[in-house]
């Protein structure tokens, strides 16, 4: 089954793109929940349409992403958590903590694009995926430490 999604879904792809999947998740679940729309010869006409109206804010939307991205590069991430002697964290580091701290530094990035390579449950320097764009990821290397409370 073709269709158009309307939004982003994650692993499958972006708002406008042209996708193939089983008909069974097409029409059980991507269509009823209006995340996408089936693929007509009309539908694709429009689609183009859009697409290439929307090449110039695309470009605007990389650029701004890649100035981000460079003030990204000068920053030192330092979260900190409990921890006991051992350096063993109560609990883990989220990516709703590395949002918090980001924003803190005047980053206003949602937690739902930050990627985290494996549980953070010990003090160390990490690494994050961060997608600031459906083309510009930047990879976000921070240090967990033991909080002073």
């Amino acid at each position: 089954m073709e269709l158009i999604l309307k939004e982003d879904v994650e692993n499958l792809g972006f708002k406008d793109d042209l996708i193939v999947v089983k008909n069974g998740y097409g029409r059980n679940f991507l269509i009823p929940q209006g995340k996408a729309v089936l693929a007509t010869s009309s539908a694709k006409k429009v689609l183009a349409e859009k697409i290439k109206q929307s090449q110039n804010k695309q470009k605007e939307a990389i650029s701004e992403a890649q100035k981000v991205v460079k003030k990204l590069e000068n920053l030192e991430l330092k979260i900190s958590a409990k921890s006991l002697e051992s350096d063993k964290l109560f609990g883990s580091v989220t990516s709703a903590e590395i949002a918090k701290e980001l924003s803190s530094n005047g980053f206003q990035i949602e937690k739902k694009f930050i990627q985290l390579s494996s549980n953070i449950k010990k003090t160390g320097t990490y690494s994050a995926k961060i997608r600031l764009h459906r083309e510009v990821y930047f990879n976000l290397n921070f240090e967990v430490i033991r909080s002073t409370k």
